[in-house]
C-alpha cells in the first residue's frame, strides 16, 4: 500500500527535513536551506569552488576533507579572519580554495542523505531559484515523467525536533513557482502560495523572520543580506559523487 505521506500521483512535491526527504522521494530533488547551507553553496559555485556536503564537523569530517584534498569549513563562531565557514560572507572573502567540505546539521545533512538515493540532487536558495528551475525544466524535457521534489531543510529546536523555517518555505516555493508546472501536490501548492505572498516584500521579510533575526543577533547580518539576493546567481550546484559542482 502506498504511503499517504508520499504525495504519490503528483509530478511536483514538497516536504520538510531529513525525515520528509526519506518519505517523499523524487527523481530530481531540490534541497533548500536558505540560512545558510544552500546559499553558501551557490556563493561557492559562483566562485568556482566545489562543495562536499557533510553531516557534522568532527574527526570523520577531517578525514573526509583530507581524502579529497579539500578545505574543511570551521564553525561560524570559531572562524578567524582568514577562515571559511558556513557564512556566505567568509566564502566570498576566501582565496586559494577550490574544494570545500561544508558540514551543516540541516541542508548539508539532507544532501548527504540523498547522495546514495539515485536522485539528481540540486542546491536551491533564493539566490538561484529561477536558474535552478530553468535547469530542472531542461531535465524534464528529456525525462517528462520525472518527479520533482523540493525539500525545505528547516532548523532545530533545542530538543532536536524540526522547526519549520519560513525562509526555506519561501525558497522552496520560489523554485516551484518558477517551474511553472501544473501537477503540484497540495503541499507544493502551499509552498508556492507562501512564496507568491512574500515575493514583493523580500528581502525585508527575510531580515525580519526568526532565522534572519537570529543570524543578525549573532552578528551575521551580511549573511542574511546575501541570502536575500533573489535571482542574482545563475549557478546550479548539482550533487555528483559526493560533490556539488556548478552545472551548465
Amino acid at each position: 500500500m502506498t504511503s499517504p505521506y508520499a504525495q504519490a500521483g503528483f509530478g511536483i512535491g514538497f516536504e520538510w527535513g531529513p525525515v520528509g526527504a526519506g518519505v517523499v522521494s523524487g527523481d530530481i530533488v531540490a534541497v533548500v536551506d536558505v540560512l545558510s547551507f544552500t546559499t553558501a553553496v551557490t556563493v561557492a559555485a559562483d566562485l568556482g569552488i566545489d562543495v562536499y556536503p557533510y553531516r557534522w564537523r568532527d574527526e570523520t569530517a577531517v578525514a573526509y576533507a583530507e581524502q579529497y584534498g579539500a578545505t574543511l569549513a570551521v564553525g561560524r563562531s570559531a572562524a578567524g579572519p582568514d577562515d571559511v565557514s558556513l557564512s556566505p560572507v567568509s566564502i566570498r572573502q576566501v582565496t586559494g580554495i577550490t574544494r570545500l567540505v561544508l558540514p551543516s546539521p540541516n541542508g548539508s545533512t539532507i544532501a548527504k542523505q540523498l547522495s546514495d538515493s539515485g536522485a539528481v540532487v540540486v542546491a536551491v536558495s533564493l539566490r538561484n531559484r529561477a536558474a535552478a528551475a530553468e535547469w530542472v525544466t531542461k531535465q524534464l524535457s528529456e525525462r517528462p515523467t520525472a518527479k520533482v521534489v523540493a525539500i525545505a531543510a528547516g532548523e532545530r529546536w533545542k530538543d532536536g525536533s524540526l522547526r519549520p523555517a519560513v525562509e526555506d518555505l519561501w525558497g522552496a516555493g520560489g523554485f516551484l513557482s518558477a517551474l511553472q508546472g501544473d501537477n503540484l501536490s497540495p503541499e507544493a501548492r502551499a509552498a508556492v502560495a507562501a512564496y507568491d505572498a512574500a515575493a514583493g516584500e523580500l528581502p525585508r521579510l527575510l531580515h525580519e523572520c526568526a532565522g534572519g533575526r537570529e543570524l543578525t543577533q549573532y552578528g551575521y547580518p551580511e549573511d542574511v543580506a546575501i541570502a536575500a539576493e533573489v535571482d542574482e546567481s545563475r549557478s546550479v550546484p548539482v550533487l555528483r559523487d559526493g560533490m556539488m559542482f556548478r552545472s551548465t
